[in-house]
């Protein structure tokens, strides 16, 4: 399943065989206590996730005295205590607070967004000059204006505008402006969950088709409340069943028009629902085209689509991990499922119940039994596509 964190690679440990007469020297002394590190941090990694654990709050200061004259600007922050885990299951201990300048370039015309982040240093890798019998492990603080690399730990980040601006604490912690120091992205070490999840919404001539677009990314910020193995990815992707579609867990339509999909996308399509793909088609009410052609689409793939009335009691969008007898209603008006192979129909507008109405009138209820089956359909498509992946061959040597 998609996931921003790789599991560790499947390989086996050597351990040292201790016997008596064996000579203890300092590789030898290495190697056994190397086997516990690394059995330590994959133990880590396979049920956790890398992230803060605590502490490392950032503050904006004065430009400490004993820097020269020309880096006394007011770009320079305070990182506080704390203590972090990397992807590799490393240890980050702070134990002081360090005074950071933030002295990247600014364009004259273009802000860029900056990254403090942290990392760990094995002493190992830093080069004394005297040998010593006790190391401490390390860190190092970096700021960078592109992509994080995947084993540094986000502290902070700043937009910085053009010009010597100083470093300004946030009036509003939850919407920072400029040159303000923003902590809302900061990741929390925790475990690991089954899966993240990617969504993506099927882009077609439908000018309906992103209608319920923003929905889709507060869809995606519920599962994790309200069912915390699973995790959304952040955002809703917008692509086209031509473009490389096998990266995501579902995929979301919904429109009025007919359905028209060219050679191109309908092989798309079909090998991604053979390798245990998922495609929702969330079709209002009334509009009778896009159902049709949904059925349409169903027969030249071989599926043949049942409503849910034909399916078992126990079928998992009814059961799992959400127990509904009843299916949820959308604007008052129950809605339906017709569902067989990768092909999930609901008929009712599904998805107009999984954020915020114009009206700002929804009842909680509506949206959050709205939310919960929701999740009961990704939790199905994610099921079906892990327990059709298992038959076949993987050659990835991950997990």
């Amino acid at each position: 399943m998609s996931h921003p964190f790789p599991q560790p690679s499947i390989q086996p440990f050597d351990r040292l065989q201790a016997a008596d007469g064996l000579l203890i020297n300092a590789e030898r002394w290495r190697k056994a206590h190397d086997y516990h590190r690394q059995r330590q941090n994959t133990h880590y990694q396979c049920l956790n996730q890398p992230g803060i654990v605590c502490g490392l709050g950032v503050r904006n200061i004065p430009a400490p005295r004993d820097v020269q004259a020309k880096y006394r600007d007011g770009r320079w922050v305070q990182i506080q205590p704390g203590i972090a885990i990397d992807l590799a299951g490393n240890l980050i201990v702070v134990p002081t607070a360090f005074n950071f300048p933030i002295d990247l370039e600014v364009a004259n015309t273009d802000s860029i967004l900056v990254y403090l982040t942290v990392s760990y240093v094995d002493p190992e890798d830093l080069r004394s000059p005297n040998s010593r019998e006790i190391v401490t492990e390390a860190y190092r603080f970096d700021q960078r204006n592109s992509t994080l690399n995947i084993s540094e730990i986000e502290i902070c980040r700043i937009l910085l505008q053009p010009g010597q601006k100083e470093i300004n604490q946030a009036n509003d912690i939850f919407f920072p402006g400029y040159n303000d120091i923003d902590l809302r992205f900061r990741r929390q070490a925790q475990a690991r969950p089954q899966a993240i999840l990617r969504l993506a919404q099927i882009n077609h001539s439908d000018a309906e088709c992103a209608r319920n677009f923003f929905n889709l990314s507060y869809f995606l910020q519920s599962i994790e409340p309200l069912y915390p193995y699973f995790r959304g990815l952040d955002e809703p992707e917008q692509i086209s069943l031509s473009k490389k579609i096998q990266d995501y867990d579902l995929l979301y339509l919904t429109g009025q028009q007919e359905l028209s999909i060219n050679s191109v996308e309908f092989e798309s399509l079909k090998n991604y629902l053979n390798t245990g793909g998922m495609l929702l088609v969330d079709a209002p009410g009334d509009a009778e085209a896009l159902i049709q052609s949904t059925y349409t689409l169903a027969q030249k793939l071989n599926i043949t689509l049942k409503k849910s009335t034909e399916l078992r009691r126990d079928h998992s969008l009814r059961t799992r991990p959400f127990l509904f007898a009843g299916l949820p209603a959308v604007n008052k008006k129950i809605i339906e499922i017709i569902t067989g192979g990768g092909i999930i129909l609901t008929i009712g507008d599904l998805a107009s119940a999984w954020g915020l109405d114009k009206e700002l009138q929804m009842p909680r209820l509506a949206i959050r039994t709205a939310q919960e089956f929701g999740i009961n359909i990704v939790y199905y498509a994610w099921k079906r596509r892990q327990l059709i992946g298992l038959q076949q061959e993987d050659d990835s040597g991950k997990w």
